[in-house]
């Protein structure tokens, strides 16, 4: 609906509930002596006249809003912090971790290889050693991430062991005082919430020496999925109407381990479900000072804010669906590809539904094939190489073979027909998110969780990034916008003209009909 024929709708609406009300009370008053008039407006009129006039101010904020593109390259912007070819702007430093696109230096033509690299070491290597020796990997990264170098045995396992004490900390009545108390429908909203609350319980919350803010990054990493499932759990018993069940944590256990054991009913995983989510957080752990909610949390810490604050603004930026959320567009893509696709081992009806896609003729219209494709990376995503070659024993156990199968025809497909329909400046590949809701969904992870298991691995980045960002306390982050709007001259209260509103935006280049495109 436009928002044009919007605004005609409430008016009808208006006028309908005028027209009812007028009624109304002459019906109720023709027998009554003392007939008096109603001046009182119902709850639902104020409502529909409150929704008319934001209509219009709307209207008038998208008219004086609107900037031509145009002016973005006279004055040589680079849109998203990123040139025209897709180069990020430098700006800034870090030791974290080496996101390398494999993408070759301006004027050379060779792809190489996607790397990615935790604190100088080959993610590849870091997976293969853990995986070998049969342990969980995502507590030994964030203990890399926060410190440098991986630990030694004896100091891995007192790390686990602080890790599974501020498991335990959380205040008395939180869940019951916070998330149970008008639960959010959406999982990330709650995570906010619950992480901006906790300093209110904190005894020091304002501090921002290393070791406090460390103490409140620690707290962090163990709490988040608490929040995370604890508000599932909610919003299932009041927003669903089904059974309430809340499993205390236990301490001994993994992050992923934990995961799983508080959201089912009976606790019980499987050792392969529980190492494939522990695989899933180490390869969402991090990647780079650049990704939106990594660069939003170094940018509010580098105001001098508190640990909460600056968490809760990188969960900000991961709830919005250009960040987060991308694999559950997968998940929705495939569910409508498997419904109009009768064989799902035909290269050529696949292959068709992937050019609907990019025509926009199927699914939601975007032009998009979700899960190919990244901003950074070329020729491959390296985590998704990693995923892929445990997704496949998952999919054996859990029956879906075949679904499988699916993924990795449309994974091969999809660069060959992007390049036929589309212009492109890199090479295309399947990204971390093609095959992670894939995963999610065979751990029965509800989809309201998917992007909360995103923000749970992503703490420990976020942590490293927030003290890294301190403990290097230079200037406050403040890039420069310039200003492009007309001088005005200042009118008095008296002599302004009334605000058309019926005729605002026709003098733009874009009206409100297509303002969303």
């Amino acid at each position: 609906m436009t928002k044009k024929t919007e605004n005609i709708e409430t008016a009808i609406e208006l006028d309908d509930l005028k027209e009812r009300q007028t009624v109304d009370a002459s019906n109720k008053n023709s027998d009554d002596e003392n007939v008096f008039e109603f001046d009182e407006k119902t709850p639902e009129e104020i409502e529909l006249e409150k929704k008319a006039e934001i209509n219009k101010l709307a209207k008038l904020c998208i008219d004086h809003s609107l900037i031509d593109p145009e002016l973005f390259i006279t004055y040589n912007v680079n849109r998203g912090l990123r040139d025209a070819e897709g180069y990020g702007v430098l700006t800034g430093l870090t030791e974290i971790s080496d996101v390398q696109s494999g993408r070759p230096p301006k004027g050379e033509s060779e792809h190489k290889r996607g790397r990615l690299l935790y604190r100088g070491i080959e993610i590849n290597d870091l997976v293969g050693g853990f995986v070998s020796e049969k342990r969980f990997g995502y507590e030994e990264i964030v203990y890399l991430l926060l410190f440098g170098s991986l630990p030694p045995k004896a100091q891995l396992e007192e790390f686990q062991k602080l890790l599974g004490y501020y498991k335990t900390t959380l205040p008395v009545n939180f869940v019951r005082d916070i998330i149970m108390k008008a639960p959010s429908v959406d999982m990330m909203n709650t995570l906010e919430r619950s992480v901006l609350t906790l300093y209110a319980y904190d005894s020091n919350p304002d501090n921002t020496e290393i070791s406090n803010v460390l103490r409140q990054c620690l707290e962090l990493i163990s709490l988040v999925p608490l929040f995370a499932v604890y508000g599932y759990q909610a919003y299932n018993h009041v927003h669903e109407n089904n059974s309430l069940f809340i499993h205390a944590p236990q301490p001994d256990l993994s992050t992923a381990e934990n995961i799983l054991y508080l959201l089912r009913p009976d606790s019980k995983y499987t050792e392969l479900e529980a190492r494939l989510l522990d695989l899933a957080l180490v390869l969402h752990a991090e990647h780079g000072g650049g990704n939106n909610s990594t660069f939003t949390c170094r940018v509010v810490s580098s105001s001098g804010t508190d640990t909460f604050s600056a968490i809760a603004a990188a969960l900000g930026s991961l709830k919005g669906p250009k960040h987060g959320g991308a694999n559950i567009k997968v998940v929705q893509m495939f569910d409508d590809l498997k419904t109009n696709v009768s064989d799902w081992t035909s290269e050529e009806e696949v292959g068709n539904y992937l050019r609907a896609l990019l025509n926009k003729t199927a699914f939601d219209k975007a032009g998009l094939i979700y899960g190919i494709g990244h901003a950074v990376y070329s020729l491959n995503d390296p985590r998704a190489d990693i995923f892929k070659q445990f997704v496949q024993k998952l999919s054996d156990e859990k029956g879906r073979s075949e679904e499988f199968k699916l993924y990795a025809m449309v994974e091969r497909l999809a660069p060959e027909i992007i390049g036929q329909e589309k212009k492109i400046y890199k090479g295309v590949s399947a990204n971390i998110d093609f095959y992670s809701g894939f995963v999610y969904s065979m751990l029965d992870l509800p989809i309201q969780l998917y992007t909360p298991i995103f923000a749970i691995s992503r703490m420990a980045g976020w942590s490293a990034h927030r003290l890294e960002e301190l403990i290097n306390s230079g200037k406050i982050i403040r890039p420069a916008y310039n200003a492009v709007g007309k001088l005005q001259e200042y009118v008095p209260l008296d002599q302004r003209p009334e605000i058309n509103s019926e005729n605002l935006c026709e003098s733009k280049k874009f009206c409100d009909e297509n303002i969303n495109d």
